[in-house]
Order: C-alpha cells, then structure tokens, then sequence
C-alpha cells in the first residue's frame, strides 16, 4: 500500500487569440472588427447540441466531433501519439495497479490556477 505521487500534470485551458477583421455576429454578441477574442478550451466539448449530458463524466462517451485537439488544418499534429500513450499507458497501469485510487479525498487534490496552464499539483496515489 501507498505510492507515488503523480506531479506537475499540466493542460493547457485557453487557446489563441484572434482579431476580427470585421464585425462579427456571435449570438446574441456582436465582435467588432479590431476586436481580440480567445477560446476557453474546456469550454468547447461542452455544447449539449453535441454532447448528451456534458456535464457528466462518461469515459464510455465516442470520441466524434470533440475539438480537444484542435479541428481541420489546426489540427494537433501529435494528437495521434497522445492517443497512443494514453490508451497504451493508462491500459498497462491499470493491468499493472488493478487497485490503484486516489489517496486523498477529491476536496484535498490541489488544481494549479495560477498560469496559463492548468492541472493538479499532485495526485498521491494507493494501491
């Protein structure tokens, strides 16, 4: 029993920003030309349009139409690999710990707000 604990795990929750080059309906918001805008990232696969329930947890949900790695020519070009290492590894982790849990209760997992990147300090694990 006990274990490491996982440190430092980093997302990235705004993406970049853009200038209108003219006014812009959006909504009920118009975006004046000249105007800066920039996307919350973990905003984006939240549109109950294309995700039943996105306020829930489903690991089980498909995987179409998400945008968390960007969409048509801005796409990621590592977001092949990032798949692969997480299918490959949490697999593997998972065979290895079959028991594996968080060690503190979720009120105690510290989130970093502090910069553009965000995610938990650190996650002590038990197995």
């Amino acid at each position: 029993m006990g274990g490491p604990a996982l440190a430092e795990l980093q997302v990235t929750h705004f993406g970049p920003i853009r200038t209108a080059l003219e006014d812009v309906q959006v909504g009920d918001d118009l975006i004046k030309a000249g105007d800066s805008v920039t996307l919350a990232l973990p905003a984006v696969n939240r549109d109950p349009e294309q995700f039943p329930a996105p306020d829930t947890l489903d690991v089980t949900r498909p995987a179409a139409h998400h945008a968390a790695f960007g969409y048509g020519i801005h796409q990621c070009l590592g977001q092949q690999l990032a798949r692969s290492l997480m299918r490959c590894s949490y697999a593997r982790l998972f065979d290895r710990f079959p028991a594996l849990l968080p060690a503190v209760p979720f009120d105690q997992v510290h989130v970093r707000t502090d910069k553009n990147t965000y995610g938990l300090r650190e996650l002590p694990m038990t197995w």
